[in-house]
């Protein structure tokens, strides 16, 4: 059964549309809500390169589509089959795209094409009950596989993210440090420079004077 379906641009994460009655009646939805988030941001930073992933989160299954720079993602039970969650994706990817298409680069606000939320419910509904006529066409479809769509854990998709970050704020720590030590080594070379030479210079300075001293005498 589907439980959730969120749709979100990928260059920003941005949310784009849900489905309003999403999770209400649903155990810890707030937290799956958190890993929709995660992964919204792991894609926008480039994190995960398939255009097609299921994702595996206690008793249930994340499948997600990329396409156009947008995400597609529903959360189902475990049991639901993998090939009607794609087609469901497909059948809101290509109503999304068909009515808002032109909009989608130019959204600002989350949530801008909140009233998709009529059309994710009234596919939901098509899409429910696995035993339908429909739905037993749809899972005997041969033209539509999905055998090679890699199915991950959540802890390691968003681990990898974590990682990513973590390395990259690591390397930023280590870029300014390194703008520090360099700076204290001009500093410090600056200062032997002028230990160095200060007392000639006060020499040459004193010798001067006194030329200068001898010659108004005379």
């Amino acid at each position: 059964m589907v439980k959730m379906t969120l749709i979100a641009r990928v260059t920003d994460g941005l949310p784009l549309a849900e489905g309003l009655d999403d999770g209400r009646d649903l155990p810890d939805s707030d937290m799956y809500k958190q890993q929709v988030k995660s992964l919204f941001k792991n894609l926008s930073r480039g994190h995960n390169e398939a255009s097609r992933m299921s994702v595996e989160t206690g008793p249930y299954i994340f499948h997600y589509i990329i396409e156009g720079r947008v995400c597609y993602l529903t959360m189902c039970d475990r049991s639901y089959p993998k090939k009607l969650a794609f087609q469901y994706l497909e059948d809101l990817k290509n109503e999304f795209e068909r009515v808002n298409g032109p909009n989608i680069e130019t959204a600002a606000r989350p949530y801008a094409f909140i009233k998709f939320d009529t059309f994710i419910q009234k596919t939901k509904k098509l899409y429910q009950d696995t035993r339908t006529q429909r739905n037993i066409a749809k899972l005997n479809d041969e033209l539509y596989e999905v055998h090679q769509i890699m199915t991950r854990n959540v802890q390691e998709v968003l681990g990898v993210g974590e990682k990513l970050d973590q390395v990259s704020e690591m390397s930023s720590r280590l870029t300014s440090e390194s703008r520090v030590y360099a700076d204290k080594a001009k500093d410090l070379n600056r200062q032997a420079l002028i230990r160095k030479w200060a007392p000639v210079a006060i020499v040459l300075g004193v010798v001067f004077l006194l030329f200068w001293v001898k010659n108004k005498l005379w």
